[in-house]
């Protein structure tokens, strides 16, 4: 199970076109929107070859390098991940060094917080994960 650029080990993981990395996809599409340029799946197709089994820090990578073509810097990243397993507080700071390394900014600028949906749902059930994110850009 990859989340936040980092391997977890667990039973459990992710399925996806690309490493699935949930928080990773959330802070492209955060970024993608914020700069008005569509979402993951315009830039990464999930029936393009060239992205299957793609490590999503590539992803990220890219990501980055379209915001900077538009004349964005980026300010901060605010994200959650919504899961009952499992416990990643102790991943954190570590997933905070691999994103803020991507994206150029401090880890302070990083911010990544964890719930859980108190057993309902498919989350609850541990069928899945979430994750979501907001970003702040400014123009250059």
């Amino acid at each position: 199970m990859w989340i936040g650029g980092v391997k977890i080990d667990h039973h459990k993981g992710a399925t996806g076109h690309s490493d699935a990395d949930v928080l990773l996809h959330a802070i492209c599409d955060a970024l993608l929107g914020a700069a008005s340029l569509g979402d993951i799946g315009v830039h990464f197709p999930n029936n393009s070859p060239e992205f299957k089994n793609i490590d999503s820090k590539i992803l990220l990578k890219k990501t980055v390098k379209l915001i900077e073509q538009e004349k964005f810097t980026l300010i901060n990243v605010d994200t959650t991940i919504c899961l009952e397993e499992p416990k990643i507080s102790s991943r954190v700071a570590e997933m905070q060094k691999v994103i803020a390394s991507i994206l150029d900014v401090s880890t302070k600028d990083i911010s990544i917080k964890a719930t859980t949906t108190e057993k309902m749902g498919f989350i609850g059930r541990g069928e899945g994960l979430a994750a979501y994110a907001t970003v702040l850009l400014q123009r250059k």
